[in-house]
């Protein structure tokens, strides 16, 4: 057989177990990354189905505010709180939003007060 061909096939082997190894040891780190991508393929899932169904989410959120907008109002509050506060821990600009919410409370519940006041007479 001609030695330049066995030469050949000995580098083809030798690159095809290297490859084996390679192949193995991918896999290897891969285990830890396989639920990781397991949630994210769930997310994915989860907004192509909001995206289908968006004027059912539409009427339903609709539905709650109509119903029970006191409710509403104070998840909302409370999120926004929370985005103040989770933007203030991680080191954002400084969460103005924390002293001016008694302010807006005041004047609102001032102009309030005011409208009240003029329906009354």
């Amino acid at each position: 057989m001609n030695p330049r061909l066995v030469e050949f096939a000995l580098r083809k082997q030798r690159l095809q177990i290297t490859a084996e190894h390679q192949r193995d040891d991918m896999m290897r780190r891969f285990d830890g990354l396989e639920s990781t991508l397991d949630v994210v393929d769930q997310v994915r899932d989860g907004v192509a189905w909001t995206r289908q169904h968006a004027p059912l989410l539409s009427s339903l959120a609709l539905i709650v505010v109509a119903s029970r907008p006191r409710l509403v109002l104070g998840l909302a509050k409370r999120g926004w709180a929370g985005w103040l506060l989770y933007r203030k821990l991680r080191g954002g600009k400084p969460a103005l939003g924390l002293i001016a919410a008694p302010l807006a409370r005041r004047i609102l519940e001032m102009l309030l007060d005011k409208f009240v006041a003029r329906r009354g007479r």
